[in-house]
């Protein structure tokens, strides 16, 4: 099986994920669950020709930085066929690669649970908005879906920085400029601050990676830019932290003042195994209003999520009671839900 039809493959079982390493057999991800293609084991000299293989339908992209470094991201298209994130890298001296599968056409919210309130998140004229949860929880394909709906709906300029790039958004009401990391730009710090003369309304920044870029982006949100970012945590108060322990600890005070004022929303987000065997998003989401902005300020960051906990409104709703909601209409079991859930004692007392 040579790697195109290895990506068919993919495509025909709906797998999110391709994983060529040598000592298994080429797998994909599929529903969370890692299924052999066949039970021929691919040696090494078989991962390199596939690679190869890949950097060819990639433009004959050059493999000199996977193997000067050891690593390489980069995206390519198959016209016809979909579009695919590709992680390669060297294992025990072999190379590897893990490919991400992503649709030509842009994600229907609505289909993928995906409620109206998070996409409303987008009519903020300035600030932060940030969409958090661990890797493969779908944070992209929601950042895609908020940008889609301003692209379709409002005359802005959005500029993304993304590594590599993943959906691809055709200009609609919106001019969308998409810019990839190592290809359009050295860095996300130098492209952010480039972007800030590009007359932006809006910028997607694909992830905060370092204190350094988180500045920058809470500069851009001050001066009246509207900002989307990912974060790789579970929680609000857990993202909070994160932003300002990044700091030294001198700084820490003033980047909490800073953040409390530019701070719009934090979305959470994961994927939950449905009864019926597939993957539905929970969500937790906190729109920050003034009580929250004082618990920044003030360094009461663990208040937050009692606050949101107990919060009975659309604007916030704690992970928990989305997992509950999920439960309440049979999409989920109850050992998922208690599974997943923030609070599982609190939760399972709710859930009887």
């Amino acid at each position: 099986m040579d790697a195109k039809e290895l990506l068919q493959h993919a495509i025909d079982r709906n797998a999110s994920d391709i994983f060529l390493v040598a000592g298994l057999p080429a797998s994909a991800r599929i529903d969370h669950k890692i299924e052999r293609y066949d039970s021929q084991k691919l040696l090494p000299d078989d991962t390199r020709e596939l690679i190869t293989q890949i950097y060819e339908m990639a433009g004959n992209r050059s493999t000199e930085t996977l193997m000067l470094h050891g690593d390489d991201d980069f995206s390519f298209a198959i016209p016809g066929l979909s579009r695919f994130r590709v992680s390669a890298f060297k294992q025990r001296g072999s190379l590897s690669a893990v490919i991400r599968v992503i649709s030509f056409r842009l994600p229907d919210p609505s289909r993928l649970g995906i409620p109206e309130n998070i996409i409303a998140l987008n009519r903020f004229s300035k600030g932060l908005v940030l969409v958090t949860g661990p890797a493969g929880s779908g944070k992209s394909t929601t950042l895609a879906c908020l940008i889609d709906d301003i692209n379709n709906h409002l005359e802005k300029h959005v500029i993304t920085l993304e590594d590599p790039l993943e959906f691809l958004h055709r200009h609609n009401k919106s001019i969308v400029s998409q810019r990839e990391i190592n290809v359009d730009t050295d860095n996300y710090v130098t492209a952010l601050r480039a972007a800030l003369r590009q007359s932006p309304d809006v910028i997607l920044l694909g992830e905060m990676r370092d204190y350094e870029t988180i500045q920058v982006a809470m500069t851009a949100a001050e001066t009246g830019h509207l900002i989307f970012s990912t974060l790789h945590t579970i929680g609000t108060s857990n993202t909070i932290n994160r932003i300002i322990d990044v700091f030294p600890p001198a700084q820490q005070h003033q980047i909490a003042v800073q953040l409390s004022m530019v701070l719009n929303a934090v979305v959470s987000q994961q994927l939950v195994p449905t009864i019926s065997g597939g993957l539905v998003p929970a969500f937790e989401i906190m729109t920050v209003n003034q009580a929250i902005r004082n618990m920044i300020r003030d360094n009461k960051i663990p208040q937050i999520d009692g606050m949101v906990y107990s919060s009975s409104g659309a604007d916030m709703i704690s992970m928990d009671a989305s997992l509950t909601h999920l439960y309440e209409k049979g999409i989920i079991s109850r050992d998922t839900a208690l599974t997943y859930a923030t609070n599982p004692d609190m939760l399972s007392r709710r859930l009887k």
